[in-house]
Protein backbone atom coordinates (compact mmCIF):
# COMPACT_ATOMS: atom_id res chain seq x y z
CA UNK A 1 0.00 0.00 0.00
CA UNK A 2 1.28 3.47 -0.80
CA UNK A 3 0.42 6.79 0.78
CA UNK A 4 0.41 9.94 -1.32
CA UNK A 5 0.60 13.52 -0.13
CA UNK A 6 -0.41 16.64 -2.07
CA UNK A 7 1.08 20.09 -1.55
CA UNK A 8 0.21 23.33 -3.32
CA UNK A 9 3.12 25.26 -4.83
CA UNK A 10 3.31 28.37 -6.98
CA UNK A 11 5.96 29.09 -9.58
CA UNK A 12 6.80 31.80 -12.07
CA UNK A 13 8.96 32.43 -15.10
CA UNK A 14 9.65 35.25 -17.52
CA UNK A 15 9.86 32.70 -20.36
CA UNK A 16 6.75 30.47 -20.43
CA UNK A 17 4.18 28.47 -18.47
CA UNK A 18 6.18 25.33 -19.21
CA UNK A 19 9.31 26.87 -17.67
CA UNK A 20 7.30 27.93 -14.60
CA UNK A 21 6.14 24.32 -14.11
CA UNK A 22 9.67 23.01 -14.65
CA UNK A 23 10.90 25.43 -11.98
CA UNK A 24 8.25 24.19 -9.52
CA UNK A 25 9.39 20.61 -10.04
CA UNK A 26 13.08 21.54 -9.87
CA UNK A 27 12.71 23.46 -6.62
CA UNK A 28 10.31 20.95 -5.01
CA UNK A 29 12.62 18.04 -5.81
CA UNK A 30 15.33 19.60 -3.63
CA UNK A 31 13.34 18.71 -0.51
CA UNK A 32 10.56 16.38 -1.74
CA UNK A 33 11.27 12.81 -2.85
CA UNK A 34 9.17 10.51 -5.04
CA UNK A 35 7.21 13.18 -6.95
CA UNK A 36 4.53 11.34 -8.93
CA UNK A 37 2.55 14.10 -10.67
CA UNK A 38 1.94 17.82 -10.94
CA UNK A 39 -1.58 19.17 -11.51
CA UNK A 40 -1.79 22.68 -12.94
CA UNK A 41 -4.56 24.32 -10.94
CA UNK A 42 -4.29 27.86 -12.29
CA UNK A 43 -2.32 29.84 -14.86
CA UNK A 44 -1.98 33.61 -15.08
CA UNK A 45 0.26 36.24 -16.58
CA UNK A 46 1.50 39.65 -15.49
CA UNK A 47 1.32 42.32 -18.20
CA UNK A 48 3.24 45.59 -18.48
CA UNK A 49 3.00 47.93 -21.48
CA UNK A 50 0.77 45.40 -23.25
CA UNK A 51 3.48 42.72 -23.04
CA UNK A 52 3.60 39.57 -20.94
CA UNK A 53 6.37 39.97 -18.39
CA UNK A 54 5.74 36.98 -16.15
CA UNK A 55 3.99 33.60 -16.38
CA UNK A 56 2.61 32.19 -13.13
CA UNK A 57 1.28 28.75 -12.23
CA UNK A 58 -0.42 27.36 -9.17
CA UNK A 59 0.20 23.63 -8.92
CA UNK A 60 -0.66 20.63 -6.80
CA UNK A 61 2.37 18.37 -6.45
CA UNK A 62 1.68 14.74 -5.52
CA UNK A 63 4.39 12.57 -4.01
CA UNK A 64 4.63 9.22 -2.30
CA UNK A 65 5.57 9.02 1.35
CA UNK A 66 6.55 6.04 3.44
CA UNK A 67 4.10 4.75 6.01
CA UNK A 68 6.47 5.92 8.78
CA UNK A 69 6.26 9.52 7.50
CA UNK A 70 2.46 9.35 7.24
CA UNK A 71 1.88 9.10 10.97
Amino acid sequence: MSVLKVIELMGNSTESFEKAVEDVISQASKTVNNIKSVYIQDMQVTVEDNQIVQYRVTTKVTFEISMQEAF
